[in-house]
């Protein structure tokens, strides 16, 4: 079941809930149709996490519209995604939120205090991969998880790795990014005993294909626990991390 319908659930149970208060929550329309959009209210009910809204590609209009939906429906952080400083800067006209340039992330409302069951590790070959890393570990944070960065910590100079070893071995999971050939997320396999996230990035010269010689490298890596999301994918690497990173947290019916 559900986190957010269990706390509604144990709400009624303690009597800080009536049961129609809980009824009404439940049964709150599933979505609001503005018309260039179909804005998913019970994506939080459903998955523990509201709809992301996903900037490149909108105006900045519609961003405000779908925007103003949730801000009406749904308490708690918002995230905004591939924003662009322009959107941002006619974003903040009407509702202030933190804009962080490098991940192109648009965030409304306070970051939430980490409830996940460790820490994240967010990793990058090299420093031109920090943009992609940062768009992860700032979902991750905007999810209720503690994330650590190690940047520039790749290959070419292994003994920059090595030197965080206590950090990685002590991960609940590793969000590696890295271009080039994309041999970070192998490393981190092969050293930790947790989930490796590897993001691939449209780092390096020609024969890296705009990242796709670092995916195949890493779909093809001989170390085990390692998954791989689509190429410059920040965003899904931290959602993905912090599902794993809260999975203690879910109790047993």
């Amino acid at each position: 079941m559900n986190n957010e319908i269990r706390r509604i659930l144990e709400d009624v149970q303690e009597g800080n809930l009536s049961v129609d208060d809980a009824l009404l929550k439940i049964k709150v329309k599933p979505f609001e149709d503005i018309g260039y959009a179909k804005v998913d209210l019970h994506r939080k009910v459903r998955k523990g996490v509201a709809e992301v809204i996903y900037g490149e590609g909108k105006t900045s209009e519609q961003i405000i519209g779908i925007l103003e939906v949730m801000l009406k429906n749904c308490s708690g952080t918002i995230l905004m995604t591939r924003l662009a400083p322009e959107v941002s800067d006619a974003i903040e006209a009407k509702h202030p939120h933190t804009y962080h340039r490098e991940a192109r992330i648009g965030i409304v409302g306070e970051l939430p205090l980490p409830d996940g069951l460790g820490k994240v590790i967010v990793a990058t070959g090299g420093t031109s991969d920090i943009p992609v890393a940062e768009e992860a570990a700032l979902t991750a944070e905007a999810l209720g998880n503690k994330v650590v960065r190690l940047y520039d910590v790749g290959v070419a100079g292994l003994h920059r790795t090595l030197a965080f070893l206590d950090e990685i071995m002590s991960a609940s999971v590793i969000i590696a990014v890295a271009g080039m050939e994309g041999a970070l997320p192998s490393v981190m396999g092969g050293l930790a005993d947790c989930p490796v996230i590897a993001v691939p990035t449209s780092v390096g010269y020609g024969a890296s294909f705009h990242g796709i010689a670092a995916l195949l490298s890493m779909l093809n890596s001989c170390a085990s626990g390692v998954a791989v999301v689509n190429i410059d994918n920040g965003f899904g690497a931290g959602y993905l991390a912090s599902l794993i990173n809260h999975m203690g947290t879910k109790k047993e019916i």
